[in-house]
């Protein structure tokens, strides 16, 4: 007899993306459609880590269980001029500005997840994001915070001060902000499909409003992008298989380590072994620092990274030094149909660029500030070359049935949460408490910042703390549940099928398994 209902999970860092995820399963889809829904809601309503005008990296899993990775990252346009760019700017890229956006591809990248299995039609995915753009949205806590923390840093666009600074006046929790522009490009994408923003009705006002603003990005970096559909990077750890987005990513970042501690007999990573564990992700992230950039443009393979050893610098990092701590939203979704998606998005820095094309109303992102302008780096600054990128979701199958979908933020971080929020959730949590659980970050996270840096909460459990301070890293205290140590989102699918879900509570967020008539589905 077939099912007569359909389970859904989903989490997200806002409750409207959630709720959007839900009515995409009410009216009969699967796990692409509700992630896809959520996706949408969410760049509108959290601004400071997601826009249409950012990228998207995110992997798909099938009922007949093969995973794909959507690689959404756009590049630099053609017509960029890296020697103009050393002699406006020295050594390193600003941190905001027309110069850092590259093409964004989050838009191409719905397209192509839809494409693969969605069920709703693509109309229909956009409903809530257009009447939020329209008819306002409440400033959360989180968004609220960040226009406080970046107020001095965000009001040079006059685009982006016409959106976000009415009157020039920071918004405050509870305040509702509208994006007219933004809900007429969105209601343009919902009707005409994608195409329209990258080779259609929009693509004149858009490519105009950013000649304008001084970008190189034109007509043919748009109509040539597509997103790269690729085999995911793959590892084996305590007979889980942990799949995860290939470079330009970082995902090796994640295998790296948990292989290198499962190979040396690292039996306790969230206690006495945890500065273990940090050192090892201190190291990882100096190879990521020196060795990746774009396969396609870069010399070097994949294997190599596994293998590259890098002098990890214990020195502070540069004054002015803006890192981003993960202006991004994940989502997780699965179904009991066998659909599953850890998709991640962003802006890069928060609010991106902080500049607003004012045509279409689309937030830019920032993420070209990652490349390096050192031409001997594999990162280095090129025409048409995606940058460095710090998005990778992540599936974990065990013989060949999900188990995990995490989806997480916290930029150059993104692979440590992942590894503490699942190994918390391996090792008996429930999903809501693997999120929860305090954690620790190894990296630069503010100005002055070493690259030994490691912001640890302070309710971190005693025999973790105190590997720790064993270690050579330095660390920082932080309040406990604080976004400087990311957000996470993760489904956890028992052996028998059930489905258990949790969203982090340092954000705005929230979590949702339900059955709904398979009728619908």
């Amino acid at each position: 007899m077939p099912a007569t209902t359909l389970t859904g999970a989903v989490a997200t860092p806002h409750s409207a993306a959630t709720r959007s995820a839900e009515r995409a399963f009410e009216r009969g889809g699967n796990a692409l459609d509700a992630a896809l829904a959520a996706a949408a809601t969410l760049s509108v309503v959290y601004p400071h880590n997601v826009s249409i005008g950012g990228d998207l990296i995110a992997l798909v899993r099938n009922p007949s269980g093969r995973t794909l990775c959507v690689n959404a990252s756009g590049p630099t346009g053609y017509a960029v001029d890296p020697a103009r760019l050393r002699d406006a700017h020295g050594e390193t890229l600003p941190y905001r500005g027309i110069d850092t956006v590259t093409v964004p591809g989050a838009v191409r990248g719905w397209d192509a997840i839809h494409r693969m299995g969605g069920q709703r039609p693509w109309d229909e995915l956009f409903a809530d994001a257009v009447s939020a753009a329209r008819d306002g949205m409440t400033v959360s806590r989180s968004l609220a915070a960040a226009f406080a923390e970046e107020r001095d840093a965000i009001r040079f666009d006059p685009g982006f001060g016409e959106v976000f600074l009415p009157g020039g006046r920071l918004p405050a929790l509870g305040d509702v902000l509208r994006q007219s522009a933004l809900a007429d490009t969105l209601d343009t994408l919902r009707s005409e499909g994608a195409s329209a923003l990258y080779d259609g009705s929009l693509t004149a006002s858009f490519v105009g409003g950013l000649t304008a603003l001084g970008s190189p990005i034109g007509y043919a970096d748009l109509m040539l992008f597509h997103p790269e559909i690729a085999e995911p990077l793959s590892g084996r750890f305590r007979g889980l298989d942990l799949l995860t987005s290939p470079p330009n990513t970082h995902g090796f970042v994640l295998l790296r380590v948990l292989e290198e501690l499962e190979r040396n007999g690292v039996l306790d990573p969230l206690g006495a072994s945890f500065g273990t564990m940090m050192e090892r992700f201190f190291e990882a992230n100096a190879v990521r620092d020196e060795y990746l950039g774009d396969p396609r443009l870069s010399h070097g393979s994949t294997a190599s990274l596994f293998e590259e050893t890098a002098e990890a610098s214990t020195e502070a990092v540069a004054p002015g030094f803006r890192p981003p701590r993960g202006d991004t939203v994940g989502i997780a979704a699965s179904d009991s149909s066998g659909w599953s998606v850890s998709l991640i998005q962003s802006v890069y820095h928060a609010f991106g660029a902080a500049v607003v094309e004012p045509a279409t109303g689309i937030l830019l992102h920032n993420r070209g500030t990652s490349f390096s302008l050192d031409p001997d780096s594999p990162n280095a600054l090129a025409p048409g070359k995606r940058p460095l990128h710090t998005l990778m979701p992540v599936i974990v199958t065990e013989g060949g049935a999900v188990r995990y979908v995490s989806a997480v933020m916290g930029g150059q971080g993104q692979p440590q949460i992942h590894a503490q929020t699942l190994l918390q959730a391996m090792a008996g949590m429930t999903a809501v408490e693997a999120v929860s659980a305090p954690r620790a970050v190894v990296g630069a996270q503010r100005d002055g910042d070493r690259a030994s840096a490691v912001y640890a909460e302070d309710d971190l459990a005693a025999g973790a703390r105190l590997s720790l301070d064993r270690t050579g890293l330095s660390i920082t205290p932080t309040p406990r549940l604080s976004e400087l140590v990311g957000h996470a989102n993760l489904i956890v699918v028992g052996h028998a099928g059930s489905m258990d879900a949790g969203s982090d509570p340092r954000s705005d967020g929230a979590a949702s398994v339900r059955s709904y008539p398979a009728e619908a589905a």
